[in-house]
């Protein structure tokens, strides 16, 4: 089984920053590509960040310029730095990791996720 662990979520004013960070712990045989979702109430999920194994990222337009992710391979974790913050960011954010747990086995896992909250 495979655990993801988010943290940083909070509530900041409209130009502010936060760092949300995401560990993935547990029978790991490799982490494939990571990345952060996010999703308002009544609405979908939606991708907001992914980055591979490689380092190779990719952005959703609404935050591309603004939101980093990064990730540490040695730590099984991924970063999503955001700045310039806009109310339309506010949601609970998830964390995702495709990993193999063993050499032919590989699914999805989710973080429990973590809210941010960007006031006006």
């Amino acid at each position: 089984q495979v655990q993801l662990v988010e943290s940083g979520g909070g509530l900041v004013q409209a130009g502010g920053s936060l760092r949300l960070s995401c560990a993935a712990s547990g029978r790991i045989f490799r982490i494939n590509a990571m990345g952060w979702y996010r999703q308002v109430l009544g609405k979908q999920r939606e991708l907001v960040a992914v980055i591979s194994s490689g380092g190779t990222t990719d952005y959703a337009e609404s935050v591309k310029g603004r939101f980093t992710i990064s990730r540490d391979n040695a730590k099984n974790s991924v970063y999503l730095q955001m700045n310039s913050l806009k109310p339309e960011d506010t949601a609970v954010y998830y964390c995702n990791a495709n990993v193999r747990t063993t050499l032919t086995i590989r699914g999805d896992y989710w973080g429990q996720g973590t809210q941010v909250t960007v006031s006006s």
